[in-house]
């Protein structure tokens, strides 16, 4: 059995976590969160120790280690700001490390953490979950049974709701969450790089506080993508429904439905990452760098067709 520790134990996703780690048949043995808001440990791990501070974590994971039952991974589902610091804390506490995307903010923090890995021979994992979807599985081999040379024009659009706790929050703040590209995009961005190759162009239209568009080019795609948390952009279908988020990827013109089939890709991940086979540093790279590069790009008017038809609705 595989011992656990998880740092962000009040999260959004740390349930995914702890269910994942209890269906690979393993052990949640000591959270952490400042937040005391973790009943639901109770319905995974009710024996599983819980601190409130960083400090007495850090000494009990010490104590484990120093009596012989160490922490075989720490799972991080803290903020995206410190991601970086607690990589490094699971690295030199001797274990291997499984963060939720974002792997860090910057992609210079990605050389950092490489270097403390071999030198400490433990592994980073993160979750690209996506890549263990039946339908974009099924999507990338169509791409690479297709002929050399051809290209794809997509439309990416994904609208996600957020009230008005979410700027307050630290998903906010773009220095701490690396803004709306970063927290809704950069699952999306990894799956356009894996399935169509590296990047040739982007062009940056919108970027704000709640949504940010542009276009990408790549080695065998044509990108036109759109992100937002504002509601005021749903389609009208959508809002009637009640629903508040919006999901489409079309191919050619082709809508391709990945909406359901969500539900166990957490736990598929663990069993990747427990077999030697999870997602590390290398593949995480790519769309940092992508997402890094949208933030750091001005905004330009969009013209022509290379740009979102969402746009129009500024």
């Amino acid at each position: 059995m595989v011992r656990f520790a998880l740092i962000g134990a009040a999260g959004y996703i740390a349930p995914r976590h702890m269910k994942a780690i209890k269906e690979t048949g393993n052990e949640l043995a000591v959270a952490l969160d400042r937040n005391d808001s973790v009943g639901i440990i109770d319905s995974y791990f009710p024996e599983a120790h819980y601190f409130l501070e960083f400090e007495r974590f850090d000494r009990h994971i010490d104590k484990l280690r120093r009596k012989g039952t160490p922490i075989d991974y720490v799972t991080i589902c803290s903020p995206n700001y410190l991601h970086d610091a607690h990589i490094r804390f699971a690295l030199k506490s001797g274990a291997d490390v499984i963060c939720e995307k974002p792997l860090v903010i910057n992609p210079w923090n990605l050389d950092g953490i490489a270097e403390l890995a071999a030198q400490t021979g433990r592994r980073v994992n993160t979750i690209l979950q996506l890549r263990l979807h039946p339908q974009i599985i099924a999507l990338k081999k169509e791409i690479e049974a297709s002929p050399q040379g051809t290209v794809y024009d997509i439309d990416l659009t994904y609208i996600t709701c957020r009230g008005r706790w979410y700027q307050v929050s630290w998903k906010g703040d773009e220095a701490r969450s690396g803004g709306v590209v970063m927290n809704i995009g950069v699952h999306f961005f990894d799956m356009l790089l894996w399935i169509f190759g590296g990047i040739k162009k982007s062009v940056t239209h919108r970027h704000d506080e709640g949504s940010a568009a542009g276009y990408l080019e790549l080695e065998r795609a044509r990108v036109r993508w759109f992100l937002s948390i504002d509601p005021t952009f749903l389609p009208p279908e959508t809002v009637s429904a009640g629903k508040r988020t919006f999901r489409s990827i079309t191919v050619n013109g082709r809508s391709f439905e990945f909406s359901e089939g969500f539900t166990d890709l957490h736990t598929r991940s663990y069993e990747h990452i427990l077999a030697g086979h999870g997602a590390g540093i290398d593949d995480a790279r790519p769309s940092i760098e992508a997402v890094y590069a949208i933030r750091q790009s001005p905004p330009v008017a969009a013209t022509g067709d290379h740009y979102h038809p969402f746009l129009r609705r500024s």
